[in-house]
Formats: structure tokens, C-alpha cells, sequence
């Protein structure tokens, strides 16, 4: 498909997001672009860009005649900045690349007159540059403390999202997500609402990943199969949920966002980077003290009312473990 009979498509159609696929199919190759409609009505973007099962970019599509900026917009939108290193916005004509939150490029391939979609050749080159450029971006290697707890955090409040909305729209249903949280909420706490079990979870899952990444710091291809393998026995809870996570009937809703997670940690030296945070920090315990920092990112309400709030007490044990492992090992 050609830039401009996507565009003609555009104006004969009332729903065109399967069109917008496979432009972006013609015009770069090397990758998978995945719509999954049950993701989106969660809370992920609309179309997601994989790699060798690598999550490279996120194209988040707004409806035709209502400007990027609407308010209506910002609450999600201002989500995804955050949480999404590598992401398109578009209403399907104008296209804004942001890079770590930051406003890069945009491109505009045509625009509403009078209800009818005029085309502009003229930047149609353009915009299969920024398609091309987008789909092979890779993250750069993490180099500092606040980079890293700012990255978690943005994709830990946004699993949060996600993992509230697909427990509340399955009330009425049973699958594996809902059965598999509802084993580990028996154990952890009974009762807690929705918001506040998913806003457990993604802080465990996210902190777990982390203390996984550190114990198996000399592991090329972390992924979120080998986790299990990489948390001791003796944690029962935490080993038992990234089971779950690395398992073949993880809910296709949120697994995207954990393959993200894992992403980053892959590209990031923690043991280096926490050394000399160590130094900086003059803590005895320099993945302790990280906590707080991913705290401050991800809640600083929930930093400054620790002990009013849940907790994630496994994680904290499973952490102290995985450093007295480390520093054993390295003996």
C-alpha cells in the first residue's frame, strides 16, 4: 500500500486502523506491528512494534478531527509519554514522534477541508523516514540511578493501569490473570480493592525483574522466562507469580509491558551502575536505598506514607537475598 492510497482509504472509510497497519507494513519490513483490540480496551496503545519479540515502539492512534492536544486526551497520553521510550501519537493524518517523553519530529500527510481528506504528497518521503527511523530505534544503555528508577516507574504505574482495568472488566468472567492474582491476593492481603492489589503487583513485578536482573547480571538474553529460575525456592510468593509471568497463558493484555520491562534490564550493567551508586549514596545497602528512589518516581505519596501503605515485603526479602547471593558468589 502507498502513502496515498492509504490516504484515499482514509476518506472512503469510517474505520481505519487494519489500513494504518498495513502502511506501516509496506513501508518498513523487519518487524512485527501488532493491533490487538482487548489490549487496547485495557489501557495499552494501539499498535505495538516488536522486534525478534522485542518491544521496539508504540503508536498510540486518536479518530480523524480532534486536535493531539485535546484535553480529553492529555490524562492518557501524558501516561504513555512517561512510560514509553519509543512513541508515535497520530489521528491517523499528523504523526508526533516523542523519544523518552520528549517532543522529537512530527509529519503531516493530510488534513480535514471540508469534511474531505486532502493529501500531501509533498511529505510523504518524510513521513516513511520517521516510520523507518521509529521502527529501528533501540533504547540507549541505561547510565544513570535516576534514568533507571524513572524508566521503571513510568512502566510500573502504567502496568498498574492496565492490570485494574482487564481485573474490572473480567468481574463477571474467570482466566488465567484473574485466577492467578486471586492465588496470590489470598496470600498477601485479602482484602484490597482492585487498584490498590494492581498497584501491588506492578511494584513487585517491576522490583522483581530488577533483583532478578542483578542476581543474573551475566545472562545475554534476560527474558521473563528465565526469571523463575533466578528467584530462590524459599520465596515462595514471588517465585510462584513469575512462574506465572513466564508462562505460555500469560494474559496477552499485559504481557506486552512485561516484555518492555525486561527490555530494559537486558540493556542495562545494574551491578555497575549500583556500585557507584553505593559510593554516591554512602548506604551499606545500595539496592535497598534504590528502592526509594523508584518510590519517589513511581508514588511519592506512597514514599512518604510507607507505613500507612501496602508494602511489598516479599520483594524486600527476596532483594536482601539476591545481594547476600551476589556478594557471596563474587567472594
Amino acid at each position: 500500500m502507498t502513502v496515498q492510497e492509504y490516504v484515499d482509504r482514509v476518506n472512503q472509510r469510517d474505520s481505519y486502523r487494519e489500513d494504518l497497519k498495513s502502511l506501516l507494513e509496506t513501508i518498513t519490513s523487519d518487524v512485527l506491528i501488532t493491533y490487538e483490540p482487548t489490549r487496547v480496551a485495557c489501557g495499552a496503545p494501539d499498535y505495538i512494534i516488536t522486534n525478534r519479540n522485542i518491544p521496539v515502539g508504540y503508536i498510540e492512534a486518536k479518530d480523524i478531527g480532534k486536535p493531539l492536544e485535546s484535553h480529553e486526551y492529555k490524562e492518557q497520553l501524558d501516561r504513555y509519554k512517561r512510560s514509553l521510550s519509543n512513541l508515535i501519537i497520530t489521528d491517523h493524518l499528523e504523526f508526533h514522534l516523542y523519544r523518552d517523553g520528549e517532543y522529537m519530529s512530527s509529519v503531516s500527510i493530510g488534513e480535514l477541508q471540508n469534511g474531505q481528506v486532502i493529501s500531501k504528497p509533498e511529505t510523504f518521503e518524510s513521513f516513511k523516514d520517521m516510520v523507518r527511523d521509529f521502527c529501528k530505534y533501540t533504547d540507549v544503555t541505561i547510565s544513570s540511578v535516576p534514568k533507571l528508577a524513572k524508566m521503571m516507574a513510568g512502566k510500573a504505574r502504567l502496568l498498574a493501569h492496565v492490570m485494574e482495568n482487564a481485573l474490572i472488566q473480567d468481574s463477571a468472567t474467570t482466566n488465567s490473570l484473574k485466577e492467578s492474582l486471586a492465588a496470590s491476593k489470598y496470600v498477601l492481603i485479602r482484602d484490597v480493592s482492585p487498584k490498590d492489589f494492581a498497584d501491588i503487583i506492578a511494584q513487585t513485578v517491576s522490583y522483581g525483574l530488577f533483583a532478578a536482573r542483578l542476581y543474573g547480571h551475566g545472562i545475554a538474553d534476560f527474558s521473563r522466562q528465565i526469571v523463575p529460575e533466578l528467584i530462590p525456592e524459599s520465596n515462595f510468593i514471588l517465585r510462584k507469580l513469575f512462574q506465572y509471568l513466564a508462562g505460555n497463558d500469560l494474559d496477552d493484555r499485559i504481557i506486552w509491558i512485561i516484555d518492555a520491562f525486561t527490555d530494559i534490564f537486558r540493556t542495562t550493567d545494574l551491578a555497575t551502575l549500583l556500585e557507584d551508586f553505593g559510593k554516591t549514596a554512602q548506604q551499606n545497602n545500595p539496592v535497598i536505598q534504590f528502592h526509594e528512589n523508584f518510590l519517589d518516581e513511581y508514588d511519592p505519596k506512597l514514599r512518604k506514607n510507607q507505613g500507612e501503605s501496602y508494602t511489598t515485603e516479599p520483594i524486600v526479602r527476596f532483594i536482601a537475598q539476591a545481594v547476600d547471593d551476589c556478594v557471596s558468589s563474587n567472594q
